[in-house]
């Protein structure tokens, strides 16, 4: 189900909770509303649609792809960024990413993954495991 916004900067600054299999249903409202903003939105994490667990959604390159409770587990190649958020008003602000990430998340088995990614989709995922961790760009 397509879920409204949340832009409560409190709300948002609060760090997320581990996810478990219970929470599957958010990752999927929380699909379908990323699918329903694709023009202006390429990842979104549950706080924006108002549930504080540690789940992500986003484009990655053309598939869409679901991660529950993601940590980065390493980065490399720091550049600065300017960023967007549809639950933040206002222009897009400047703030720090890198440019090749690995990611441990676990999928809608609950099955742990490890993978590294780059440029967009590395982007794309950092923005949004900070939203999980309380950090607004």
């Amino acid at each position: 189900m397509i879920k409204e916004l949340v832009h409560d900067p409190i709300f948002l600054g609060m760090r997320s909770e581990a996810a478990t299999r219970e929470d599957v249903q958010v990752a999927r409202d929380l699909l379908e509303t990323l699918v329903a903003h694709k023009d202006g939105c390429v990842g979104m994490a549950a706080n924006m649609i108002g549930v504080r667990k540690r789940i992500i959604v986003f484009d990655n390159e053309g598939t869409y792809m679901t991660m529950f409770n993601p940590e980065i587990l390493k980065q490399a190649g720091p550049y600065d960024a300017e960023e967007g958020c549809l639950s933040l008003l206002g222009g897009p602000r400047k703030c720090k990413r890198y440019q090749t990430i690995k990611v441990q998340w676990q999928n809608e088995q609950f099955q742990t993954r490890i993978k590294t990614f780059t440029g967009w989709p590395a982007q794309i995922i950092q923005h949004e495991v900070d939203h999980c961790n309380g950090v607004l760009i």
